[in-house]
């Protein structure tokens, strides 16, 4: 019977990048920043390491479709290098790769790096071409906007919450991701607004507003992965941070068949979230995790997360955002350093992000927005539209934890 990773892997360095528009740099540049803080913080020479996983979504212009932009900007010692790619998952699929490597005893020391140059390109959000069979056959015309404000409207009629509510509701999310984002010197929106701000916005696809949703950015992270003895070898008097769980859920063709599903949750986040505590031993979400960081692509994104995570019962994720249970300084702090919504979304670096974040925040080392002790801190990636897509979740914390 299959034992998971719980433990037998440990995160020995991050880094990450500024977001944002960085018209001052490439993708070269962005991973040579997010990797000299990664290398630097681990305390180990390139020489050391001994394979690498490279994510990348849509950069194949200015990246290509191999690992070779990644050893060539980094200089790696010519060593196994192998590029993925899952979609908005994508740098947690790194992450997995790098983890699974090193927990079956193939490497000791592993690099897992994400990176995404959008901004001078153009690009502006999820592709409208159609990509593939399963696209033009379902919803060859769908925006990102127009699939998530579907799952808006699903979610308020099966709940009975009034638009009114949900919106404001919604306005909570965004406006608690701009204050943490303030606090995030590495963020790409910094600036606050207030509820007002959102709900007089103008509508992206209702209810979606303009402040509801996430743009995209360029950035690049990064994570070098061992095990825990060559870490507490290496950092004798630091924390040794392992990585508990790495799951992903895939869509099989049946929420977009209308078989059984309403369209008011990710059916993918509810699996991969199951398995992942399965794996991590987690028996109370709410209680045991003390923050996350998720997929906000909208803000009812997040909202419906909270309920498909287990952190809120079923119908209850407005009144416990409205209620501040995952404000910074709530009981359970969601998106501390302003998520895809403020962070930025460099697609292939978003789930590398999300660790880094939690790696900081075990360490104590979030400055301005650190929270109390955190032992125990989760990620979820989302790739794709609410009735097809994949999803991630990881559950990262000391060891023993």
């Amino acid at each position: 019977m299959a034992s998971g990773i719980r433990d037998k892997v440990a995160i020995l360095g991050m880094g990450c990048s500024r977001f944002g528009e960085r018209w001052d740099c490439g993708p070269d540049e962005l991973m040579l920043e997010a990797f000299n803080e990664a290398l630097g913080d681990a305390g180990i020479k390139l020489p050391q390491l001994q394979a690498a996983w490279f994510g990348v979504c849509l950069e194949e212009n200015n990246v290509g479709k191999t690992a070779g932009p990644l050893a060539q900007a980094l200089r790696l010692p010519r060593i196994a290098a192998t590029r993925v790619e899952n979609a908005c998952a994508t740098g947690t699929e790194a992450l997995r790769g790098a983890a699974y490597a090193v927990a079956a005893g193939a490497y000791d020391i592993v690099l897992a790096l994400g990176v995404e140059k959008l901004k001078d390109t153009g690009y502006g959000g999820l592709p409208s071409r159609t990509r593939g069979v399963a696209n033009d056959l379902w919803l060859p015309n769908a925006t990102a906007p127009g699939a998530f404000a579907q799952l808006a409207s699903a979610y308020a009629a099966k709940h009975g919450v009034q638009m009114a509510d949900l919106k404001r509701a919604m306005a909570h999310v965004s406006v608690k991701s701009h204050a943490n984002a303030g606090l995030n010197p590495k963020a790409h929106l910094r600036n606050p607004i207030t509820e007002e701000d959102v709900l007089k916005a103008a509508t992206i696809a209702a209810p979606l507003g303009l402040y509801d949703c996430s743009g995209v950015s360029d950035g690049a992270a990064c994570a070098i992965l061992t095990t825990p003895e060559i870490a507490r070898a290496l950092k004798p008097d630091s924390d040794v941070v392992t990585i508990k769980a790495i799951e992903l859920s895939v869509s099989n063709g049946e929420e977009a068949s209308y078989r059984t599903w309403d369209g008011s949750n990710i059916v993918t986040a509810r699996e991969a979230g199951a398995r992942a505590y399965a794996a991590a031993g987690i028996k109370n979400p709410r209680s045991q995790i003390h923050m996350a960081e998720v997929h906000d692509c909208f803000s009812i994104t997040e909202a419906v997360l909270m309920e498909d995570l287990g952190f809120s019962e079923s119908g209850r994720a407005l009144h416990d955002v409205m209620d501040g249970v995952f404000d910074l300084d709530g009981a359970l702090p969601i998106q501390p350093d302003g998520g895809l919504k403020c962070f930025g979304h460099p697609i292939g670096a978003s789930g590398l992000r999300m660790a880094y974040e939690v790696y900081l925040q075990i360490h104590g080392r979030a400055g301005k927005r650190q929270l109390k002790r955190v032992d125990l801190g989760l990620t979820q990636n989302l790739g794709g539209h609410p009735h097809q897509n994949v999803s991630a979740v990881s559950i990262i914390g000391r060891q023993g934890a």
